[in-house]
């Protein structure tokens, strides 16, 4: 069977995957031996990437160019000639009527480097607007700014090897166990082989990563920078620091000194909530051990002082010298898949190629330079949050969105849809057809995908992969950067510049798309000229910089102490403690915390086709303290509203002791396609950084309020494997719900999805019952069973395929929703259970409980399986020997762990 070598297309780890494919399809992926990134390792989300691009997903692809005339039309089929003709025409007229600066581009950290050089070539050169970001700046722009303010250059100086040497890991911010499980994996291991390595979690909740700390630090949202400064004081104060390096190669440090004199561990400990003991131990620690390596991630980026959290962790690295050898530097774990490589070639608003200062004017004199301009504008463009908010002002009339999907991912989705209506032409580049984005669109362009792109991503070690095309695109869909040279071409024919278009992007492979970035780092930090796409297909992955003095690539940087800044020393900088933007009130008493769940990734546009990745948490869920569930009368399971000054949400509510009393806790996945409303960023809003303009999603003010103590409408359609019939009843579906208290849309099962609908609202009408029976096949009163119960305002029906239960749908009493859900996906022989499908039981009637929720996705073993093992006496290792839980990707091993520690031992 044919093989292709790519990566992973999900966070930055950048995992090497080996795709299979026969006949122009992808039908197996595992991990890559020889990819230093993961050494043939994947998580249960790399692992089960070829079910996402299985035939049946391509129900979910954009295959053709779709573009509608006017708002109250349907999109329509057109040629890719059309569609380019007529973005180029709305594009040209409204810069010919308003200005450049009146369009603007909106990219990912998903694109290749090639996409991103071309789209942010086209909008800085051709167009002459800055106004291009991308979704990075929502988890990564923090930790540039907190690199450039230290250190000099957005280049993290730390490697994975360093979690092999080092002797103290300090993960802040960052639940690695979910959001990198194979860099977990690897920490795991280092722990194995170096017992005595210590491992500190700072985190408000209790993570599976923090279940594994020697010391967790549950400080409360938003106050790292009292943490570390009390850190340094106690270094200080202890003689811990290392003058010599500190006078050698730093600045700065004096005025720092003078700062963290008043933030006494006693001091901290009050504005972290944590005890004082804790932090003079992590101080400890950090600052005493041969080689101490940070990692850290959105919890210390998505807040409105991101930047000087991330700044405030490398002092203490400065101060004690844990920087430019083996073990030791602060490494910042990007969340996408080529965040680094959007960096590197300047793809957001206030850079330029190859680390390029925007504000510079010799930086910009060079960019023109390569691209034979005169000039680039100088103004920085408009960021993320400001840019959705200059479409809902008016000032910028068009937008061209890319392989994301800001109306899920951006905070405040109240305005963020708003704009989006407002906005005069929306163009959304896509892969996936269905994403909430996708709903504005004017005009659809179909791109390829995972598995089917040509050319480079850069992962958070600075490690440059190759990654080659497996299968082609469906349909009509093409390359991302192939489409932004075709419009290009038409926007400078619109504009009168068609031959400084075709000059500037003659491109007709993305190997010469990268070769003219790679001459961009010419004597840069970054520079890469001793690469080529030959050597790193040969080779195989190789780090930056890496120069013909180099030609290996660079491991660490700053070993020498020299930094990239204009004194060569590193910058000490002064960072305060402020309060998050929102702070607890009467009104609204609780923190919520966002985050990621281990099997879900960003939108869900992908991981949210396949269906065995919702087994571990298979629906929207608020994590609540059950100290605050009775305080307010709440039971776990029940329906709760959520609002903040921004909107509301409805979800279900779980009792967990993994988040403090006065703490929530809301995955970040959920949005408008799987749930009620707008999402859960409907909640979360835009303050920004001043320095990275990074938005706080990681935080806000709410109030939780009982809605139902359980759905009052169920339904359950089990799908056939190997057919787009569940993709498409998700998508059938989703018009329906829009005006229901509740709904949670999402799928459940393995080979055959199974789609499970919960609606909540005191009165559904009648007639949207009957369309929910139409679409899943309900709808014959021949074929199916029924109860009816009027006075009671109780209906049920079920279909059975044979001994199986095919679809079952509750309605006015659902008592038997999680057992029947288990019977669905379960497709076991149903015969003897026919005459309980109907009855308000709670359990099944052949006497065994409901199964649960799947700890390990890989072998479908569920947590109730596993509870009733060890309970029974069973060892982990002899049930992982026998279920084989734990011993493929890894992902459920610190749960097993936790399991197993709080099971109860047999007499």
């Amino acid at each position: 069977m044919p093989e292709t070598k790519s990566t992973c297309c999900y966070c930055g780890v950048g995992c090497g995957v080996i795709i299979e494919h026969e006949d122009g399809r992808i039908t197996g992926v595992r991990g890559d031996p020889d990819h230093p990134a993961n050494f043939g390792r994947l998580c249960t989300k790399g692992s089960t990437l070829h079910f996402s691009a299985a035939p049946e997903t391509l129900a979910a692809r954009a295959t053709h160019p779709e573009l509608r005339v006017s708002r109250e039309q349907a999109r329509q089929r057109v040629t890719w000639s059309a569609a380019l003709d007529q973005a180029a025409d709305r594009f040209a007229g409204i810069i010919r009527e308003h200005g450049p600066d009146a369009v603007a581009f909106y990219g990912a950290g998903q694109w290749l480097t090639e996409d991103y050089y071309v789209f942010n070539k086209l909008a800085k050169g051709l167009v002459g607007t800055n106004n291009i970001d991308t979704n990075s700046r929502l988890c990564m722009s923090s930790a540039v700014a907190g690199y450039k303010m230290t250190l000099g250059a957005d280049a993290p100086p730390a490697c994975y090897e360093d979690i092999d040497h080092t002797d103290c890991l300090f993960i802040t911010g960052s639940n690695t166990a979910y959001a990198h499980p194979i860099v977990f994996r690897r920490i795991e291991d280092a722990r194995k082989a170096r017992p005595g390595m210590k491992l500190v979690v700072v985190d408000p909740r209790r993570t599976d990563t923090a279940e594994a700390a020697d010391l967790h630090l549950p400080i409360l949202p938003g106050s790292d920078v009292a943490l570390y400064n009390a850190m340094l004081h106690l270094m200080l104060w202890e003689g811990w620091v290392d003058r010599d390096y500190i006078d050698a190669h730093t600045e700065g440090f004096d005025a720092v000194k003078r700062v963290v004199r008043e933030y006494t561990p006693a001091m901290a400990a009050t504005l972290c909530g944590v005890p004082k003991k804790d932090i003079e131990l992590a101080a400890e620690w950090f600052a005493t051990a041969p080689a101490t390596l940070s990692m850290y991630c959105q919890g210390l980026n998505q807040f409105r002082f991101g930047s000087h959290n991330n700044a405030a962790l490398i002092n203490l690295h400065l101060a004690t010298a844990q920087i430019g050898r083996p073990g030791a530097g602060p490494f910042s774990l990007t969340g996408q898949p080529n965040a680094m490589g959007g960096r590197e070639v300047g793809g957001l608003a206030n850079l330029l190629s190859a680390h390029r200062d925007l504000a510079s004017e010799a930086d910009r004199a060079e960019v023109a330079a390569l691209w034979g301009l005169d000039e680039v504008p100088a103004s920085p463009g408009r960021a993320a949050v400001d840019l959705f908010k200059g479409l809902d002002s008016g000032e910028i009339k068009a937008v061209w969105i890319a392989c994301t999907n800001p109306a899920q991912s951006m905070p405040d989705q109240t305005l963020v849809h708003r704009a989006l209506a407002k906005a005069e032409f929306v163009v959304v580049q896509e892969a996936f057809a269905g994403t909430e984005t996708c709903r504005f669109a004017d005009l659809v362009l179909p791109a390829s995908t995972w598995g089917e792109k040509e050319g480079t991503v850069t992962n958070s070690e600075r490690r440059i992969t190759r990654i080659s095309a497996a299968v082609a695109p469906p349909g009509e869909a093409k390359a991302d950067w192939r489409i932004g040279v075709e419009f290009a071409h038409r926007l400078g024919d619109a504009l009168g510049k068609g031959d400084t278009a075709r000059r500037m992007f003659p491109y007709e492979t993305a190997e010469a798309v990268w070769n003219e970035h790679r001459e961009s780092t010419r004597d840069r930090d970054l520079d890469i000229t001793a690469l080529s796409y030959q050597r790193l297909e040969s080779e195989g992955p190789i780090q930056w910089p890496c120069t013909a003095d180099e030609p290996q690539g660079r491991s660490r940087l700053y070993a020498d102490g020299h930094f990239e800044t204009p004194s060569g020393r590193a910058r000490f900088v002064v960072c305060e403690h402020q309060v998050t933007s929102e702070s607890p009130s009467s009104r609204y008493p609780l923190h919520l915390i966002t985050g990621r769940l281990r099997d879900q990734w960003h939108g869900m546009s992908r991981t949210g086709n396949v269906a065995r990745l919702y087994s571990h948490e298979p629906e929207p869920m608020l994590h609540m303290h059950p100290d605050d569930l009775t305080r307010r009368g709440l039971a776990d399971g029940d329906l709760v509203r959520i609002r903040s000054r921004r909107g509301t949400a409805t979800l279900k509510v779980l009792a967990t002791t993994t988040v403090r009393p006065g703490q929530c806790f809301a995955p970040m996945h959920w949005g408008g396609n799987a749930m009620g409303g707008l999402g859960i960023n409907i909640l979360t809003e835009g303050s920004c950084d001043p320095y990275s303009k990074q938005p706080e999603l990681k935080h806000a003010a709410i109030q939780v309020e009982r809605l139902a103590s359980g759905p009052s409408l169920v339904a359950l359609r089990r799908t056939r494997a190997g057919d787009s019939e569940a993709l498409d009843t998700l998508a059938r579906l989703r018009p329906l719900l829009g005006d229901m208290d509740y709904v949670s849309l999402t799928l459940a099962g393995r080979e055959d999805p199974v789609v499970v609908l919960k609606l909540h609202d005191p009165d559904i009408p009648e007639a949207l019952i009957a369309e929910i029976d139409r679409v899943l096949g309900l709808d014959k009163p021949e074929e199916v069973l029924s109860y009816q119960d009027a006075r009671r305002g109780i209906a049920k029906r079920a279909r059975m395929d044979g001994d199986t239960v095919a679809a079952v749908r509750l309605a006015g009493e659902t008592r038997a929703a999680e057992w029947l859900a288990d019977v669905v996906v379960s497709g076991s022989p149903a015969a003897a259970l026919r005459p309980w499908l109907f009855a308000p039981l709670t359990q099944p009637p052949t006497g065994q409980s409901a199964r649960g929720k799947v700890i390990c996705n890989c072998f479908d073993v569920s947590e109730n399986e596993i509870r009733d093992a060890l309970a029974g006496g069973e060892t982990l290792d002899a049930l992982q020997a026998r279920t084989r839980c734990g011993t493929n990707c890894g992902s459920c091993i610190p749960e097993l762990k936790r399991l197993a520690a709080a099971s109860p031992r047999p007499a």
